[in-house]
């Protein structure tokens, strides 16, 4: 549910966002490519291989079928974003539109869904943070230990969410250069979220894997942040 409402608002900003008008998109098209190509294809087939192969992969080896066992629950962040590109990518070759172009009005759009998902996580009680003494803690019926925790979920709906969202925005009103603005989304995303992870409790079957430290999150974040300092490169290199 927290899914659907999420991308409804990406699509009603996406229908009225300024790149996407330039590029000349109909509603119909700017409807195929939220719910279609981005939703099912990217955000939920993609999502749903990234889980399995990043956080399922040993239930994946000993029962391949668990794919598609989507009522289990489990879908990735990054899984998902790789889908989005891919899926996005054949959309702009059906459209014969310019991909970073397209990227940068989705990019601007991310933080919005990405917010209200994280809304989501903390009122399910789940992906929920560390235990902490701190007076901000919660007890989320869900853990099993009733321990006072860090309200990740609210952290990461706040950076992910509106910082994201006023950093994109900013550079998108200063500067007219295609692919900044989807770059500077990878290089910021995987920072905020990089940092944030620090206080979230890592998952238990899989705890941390670098470091006594470093969750798959924050490892998956590191080839992300990489490439966009390549995409901002090139992108200002051929402007």
């Amino acid at each position: 549910m927290k899914w659907l409402l999420s991308v409804v608002f990406i699509y009603l900003f996406l229908s009225r966002n300024k790149i996407i008008t330039e590029i000349g998109l109909s509603n119909d098209d700017v409807n195929d490519m939220v719910f279609l190509y981005g939703l099912f294809f990217g955000a939920m087939c993609g999502g749903r291989i990234g889980y399995m192969f990043f956080y399922g992969t040993n239930q994946l080896i000993s029962d391949p079928l668990s794919l598609f066992y989507i009522w289990q629950g489990g879908l990735s962040f990054h899984g998902g974003l790789v889908g989005v590109i891919l899926s996005l990518l054949l959309f702009c070759k059906r459209k014969k539109i310019e991909f970073l172009r397209l990227m940068d009005g989705v990019a601007l759009s991310m933080p919005i869904g990405l917010g209200l998902v994280r809304i989501g996580n903390f009122l399910n009680g789940e992906l929920y943070g560390k235990a902490t003494n701190g007076e901000w803690g919660f007890i989320f019926p869900t853990d099993p230990f009733g321990l006072l925790r860090h309200p990740s979920q609210l952290y990461e709906s706040f950076g992910e969410g509106l910082v994201l969202f006023v950093i994109l925005l900013i550079i998108s009103k200063f500067t007219k250069i295609k692919g900044m603005v989807s770059s500077c989304f990878l290089i910021f995303y995987g920072l905020i979220r990089f940092i944030i992870e620090f206080y979230r409790q890592p998952d238990a079957h899989i705890g941390y894997v670098a470091f006594d430290s470093l969750s798959m999150g924050q490892i998956l974040c590191l080839p992300m942040i990489l490439i966009g300092i390549v995409m901002f490169i090139y992108s200002r290199k051929t402007a």
